[in-house]
């Protein structure tokens, strides 16, 4: 997937207004390779560690919102964190996870940065963090609000029997809620799967 090195001055277009001095600071102390890829369907941002040839690199999706991508950022921070005090010892988000990820968020938070509405998921999220930044359905359904493009839809907000598209290209037709999850039918195949409400598609037609 094509990356690019972010120049600093180009960083700023990326994050909200009065963050970047603080997010410069991280990346010169801990001597990072920031870089923005274009959309990946899998992940928001990457953390690779330094080795002896390199730095630390981390690698955040281009296309997210400014909140987005700066929440993405501190959460590949808290990896950086956690792997110069532990290695490879403890679990990807585990306890030393999420109070590395604690300590950076409440840094940003602290310069009242973030809307209202998206500043209260996360200082609720503070008491009882979950095993990810990315698996909380709050914080996803706020920060979707700030999204420019309007094509891309959370499954929730799609009707019961609506058909949409995954960014893959395949079709399905969503059904009903299955506790936290919803069951949706692959119209190609006739099979069934189970998407978190909160997963990113496209509606057809």
């Amino acid at each position: 997937m094509p990356k690019r090195e972010a120049p600093l001055n180009h960083l700023e277009n990326y994050l909200p207004q009065g963050a970047s001095a603080t997010v410069y600071e991280y990346l010169n102390t801990y001597k990072i390779h920031l870089t923005i890829t274009r959309t990946r369907k899998s992940v928001l941002g990457d953390y690779r560690h330094a080795t002896q040839e390199d730095h630390h690199r981390i690698s955040v999706n281009g296309n997210l919102n400014k909140y987005a991508f700066l929440i993405t950022l501190i959460h590949e921070l808290g990896h950086l964190i956690t792997f110069q005090q532990y290695g490879n010892r403890v679990v990807s988000h585990g306890k030393e996870w999420k109070l590395a990820y604690r300590r950076v968020l409440e840094d940003f938070i602290r310069m009242d940065l973030f809307p209202v509405d998206i500043l209260g998921v996360l200082l609720k999220s503070l008491h009882d963090l979950p095993a990810s930044s990315c698996s909380d359905t709050q914080l996803t359904r706020v920060l979707k609000k700030y999204d420019t493009d309007k094509s891309v839809l959370l499954v929730e907000e799609l009707r019961e029997g609506a058909l949409f598209r995954t960014m893959d290209g395949r079709m399905f037709k969503k059904g009903k809620q299955i506790r936290k999850r919803i069951e949706c039918t692959e119209i190609q195949t006739g099979k069934l799967y189970l998407f978190s409400p909160v997963y990113e598609v496209k509606p057809a037609g």
